[in-house]
């Protein structure tokens, strides 16, 4: 155990818990990286990191600037928790319809926020858009930029990666994540698979992304929305570009509303929702190529954060989803056979 000289020194280093229930059903070793042990509760503290070192170690970022970002909410934190750490100032842009715990721990951790109306990405008055013309407002601004920043990838390749190469003793076979800036997924794509060519990395794709589609077709296309905050693009970006992808599955948000009951009841653990989508990915990879697989993915952040969307049944019925979730061996069973909905690379 060691003594950290500021919060930021925290971050990483997070355990993996196995999944017993999940694991028995499908015979494979079904593991997750519980990335809300990092201080600011998320993976995305990661990111936040390398972004602001980098900054500082080129010189872009100095003491006394403003760190501006647009933000769904865990990259906001990270950054705000980071910023404090070097004693930087930080403004978050959110669309004002992701949960109000996410808005509660920005300005917690002592950063101003911003709240917009959601429109989409072509819009003008987008958050990304709208943090962008805030940091070109002012010398003493700093943009972050998450998407297009590729030290956020780095910081998966630098340490999210060889922490799960390690943890497993090289003995990974299939990882699984969401992408959202597609940061993550591609840190640890290129690393893992510079350890091992044939290990296979899958996306898991809500409703309302176009990451499948464009997989898929070539085209970024949606249908449909999902609760899921921070998750899917409509678009190409840096980080994303990075991403070394084997396979890709478009899952609904019933779905995960049925795996968070289910992991709840029988592991104790609470998942959020864009966790939800990571483990029904990694379910969706263990029907099609287990048993005998080990599968890692991630615990993204505190399932208290999607208190207010996946554990709100008012709001559940809202969206038409049934409160009563699906048996989990009716759940495998359509994963087994819906193999023809998954995409995979051609060799």
């Amino acid at each position: 155990m060691k003594v950290a000289k500021r919060n930021a020194d925290l971050i990483g280093q997070t355990d993996m818990l196995r999944l017993n229930g999940l694991s028995e059903l499908t015979g494979c070793e079904i593991l997750v990286k519980l990335e809300s042990q990092n201080p600011g509760g998320s993976i995305k503290d990661r990111a936040a990191l390398q972004i602001i070192k980098d900054a500082l170690a080129s010189g872009e970022l100095q003491p006394g600037m403003t760190i501006v970002e647009g933000t769904a909410g865990n990259t906001g934190i990270g950054l705000a928790l980071v910023a404090s750490s070097f004693g930087l100032k930080m403004l978050a842009v959110m669309p004002n319809d992701q949960s109000k715990e996410k808005e509660r721990m920005i300005t917690l951790h002592g950063a101003q926020l911003k709240t917009v109306d959601p429109v989409p990405f072509k819009n003008d008055n987008h958050f990304y858009h709208k943090a962008r013309r805030l940091a070109e407002s002012r010398e003493d601004y700093w943009w972050a930029n998450q998407f297009e920043n590729t030290s956020n990838a780095r910081a998966h390749y630098l340490m999210t990666g060889p922490e799960i190469w390690q943890q497993t003793h090289g003995q990974v076979d299939i990882f699984v994540s969401v992408a959202g800036t597609g940061g993550t997924i591609a840190g640890n794509s290129m690393f893992l698979k510079e350890q091992n060519p044939d290990l296979q990395v899958w996306l898991a794709d809500p409703d309302g992304s176009g990451i499948y589609s464009y997989l898929k077709q070539g085209e970024y296309i949606s249908q449909g929305s999902s609760f899921t905050e921070g998750i899917g693009i409509m678009r190409l970006v840096e980080n994303f570009k990075q991403a070394r992808i084997d396979a890709a599955v478009n899952l609904p948000d019933q779905d995960l509303v049925s795996l968070s009951r289910y992991i709840r009841d029988t592991e104790g653990l609470v998942l959020g929702s864009s966790s939800c989508l990571n483990v029904a990915g990694a379910l969706q990879a263990a029907a099609l190529h287990g048993p005998g697989k080990t599968i890692v993915t991630f615990a993204c952040d505190l399932g208290e954060r999607s208190a207010s969307k996946l554990y709100n049944d008012d709001y559940l019925q809202q969206r038409g989803l049934a409160l009563q979730p699906e048996p989990i061996h009716e759940l495998l069973a359509r994963y087994r056979d819906q193999g023809e909905k998954v995409w995979y690379r051609q060799a």
